[in-house]
């Protein structure tokens, strides 16, 4: 018998600097409203390392979308991005400044991999046990996928961060295409 629902929040974003720093003020910000804080450091470093290389390595472009679901006492956080290409893990050397993050992933997690979605992409997860018992959702909570509360509540129907900057903020202006 499941006690619970599922919890689930997703938003696409170019995954470029500014809008990385502010997924994982968003990530932080559900876990606390999910009363997960003790998940928070965790979650927030895995998303920041699979969202840096999707900005590093990810072709043809730097669209993506971060699921994070709370199944039961799983915490499963995900990022799905268009480059079909599965990542190389390695050994970094001791003094590199870069290619740690699967191994950062892999040491806060309990679990991680990667799957291939189709010709469309992959999909790059990592879960973390979440605190039991969970605390029960407000009644106020939607069905699965629409909050009504929290951080994600001042997003409306099909808008998303994907549109380059935050609901009531302008527009981030760059240099950079896309």
């Amino acid at each position: 018998m499941i006690s619970q629902p599922s919890r689930y929040c997703t938003v696409e974003l170019q995954a470029l600097p500014a809008r990385i720093g502010q997924v994982r003020r968003i990530v932080s910000a559900q876990l606390r409203y999910w009363h997960l804080d003790p998940l928070i450091d965790q979650a927030a470093l895995g998303v920041t390392e699979l969202l840096t290389n999707v900005h590093r390595h990810a072709q043809p472009d730097k669209v993506c979308t971060v699921e994070i679901e709370l199944l039961l006492d799983r915490l499963t956080v995900s990022v799905h991005d268009h480059d079909p290409r599965l990542p190389d893990v390695h050994d970094a050397e001791p003094f590199a400044t870069c290619g740690r993050g699967l191994a950062m992933v892999a040491a806060v997690s309990e679990s991680w991999g990667v799957r291939p979605h189709g010709d469309t992409g992959k999909v790059v997860w990592f879960t973390l046990p979440a605190p039991t018992p969970a605390v029960a959702l407000p009644s106020t909570f939607a069905a699965y996928g629409a909050a009504t509360q929290g951080p994600f509540a001042e997003l409306g129907a099909g808008q998303s961060l994907a549109d380059g900057h935050a609901p009531g903020h302008a527009p981030a202006r760059s240099a950079v295409v896309g």
